[in-house]
């Protein structure tokens, strides 16, 4: 749990007493044990959360109910209003949950296996379900953080094309009628790239530099002897 960010455990009794064989394979996430919480009954264990997830092995033709995937998940509840509080619960690993549970939890999530080899312990598959959402916020964070500059304006990205296109030309990409096709090319790809001001002034400055090593130099004047 604690490596894929999750820190709320709540155990539905009866279960079996939380020692230190637990905390030794717990090693840095002994916090978790420490603030669990133990639940008289299931309906105890849900009752504080508005969204109770349910996990299950047992197939839709079983259950008369779709299914999702763990890969799913994070969709579905990012359809929920902020601040929502989940569960993803899970059943015992001999037995999983049972029916008449399945029918209070939504949505139910099945990970699909070898139909040759189907069997998850519990561990395998909370780390499963948890690193989906996991993965699916971070993922969520790092493509913000690329965004975290902002985008350049249209004139900004009109400037960069204004020393770009007679850098071409000296280049030698002017010398034929599809020079205009070349840059409406490099219009669509800067569009579709979403430059931000830092990308267009390092781009300028490419062009700046790469100008003054095509132009021509003047001619040195002779030593007097």
């Amino acid at each position: 749990m604690a490596n894929m960010g999750l820190s709320r455990l709540v155990i539905v009794e009866p279960a079996t007493p939380i020692r230190d064989t637990a905390r030794a394979f717990a090693v840095h996430a002994g916090e978790v044990l420490d603030k669990a919480v133990h639940a008289g009954s299931f309906a105890e264990g849900i009752a504080p959360f508005q969204r109770v997830v349910g996990t299950t092995s047992k197939r839709a033709r079983t259950l008369e109910v779709p299914l999702i995937s763990p890969r799913e998940l994070p969709r579905v509840l990012a359809s929920d209003p902020a601040g929502t509080s989940t569960a993803i619960v899970f059943g015992p690993e001999r037995s999983g949950l049972e029916n008449d549970e399945l029918a209070r939890l939504s949505p139910l999530v099945r990970i699909p296996t070898s139909r040759k080899q189907p069997t998850l312990n519990l561990a395998q598959a909370v780390l499963l379900v948890a690193w989906e959402l996991y993965h699916s916020e971070t993922a969520a964070v790092e493509k913000t953080d690329l965004r975290s500059e902002p985008v350049a304006t249209a004139a900004d990205i009109e400037g960069l094309f204004g020393q770009l296109t007679p850098l071409l030309g000296d280049l030698g990409f002017a010398r034929d009628d599809t020079f205009s096709s070349v840059l409406r090319d490099l219009r669509r790809l800067a569009a579709r790239a979403r430059l931000t001001d830092r990308e267009v002034r390092i781009l300028r400055g490419i062009c700046r530099r790469a100008a003054r090593s095509v132009s021509p130099k003047p001619p040195q004047a002779g030593r007097e002897r």
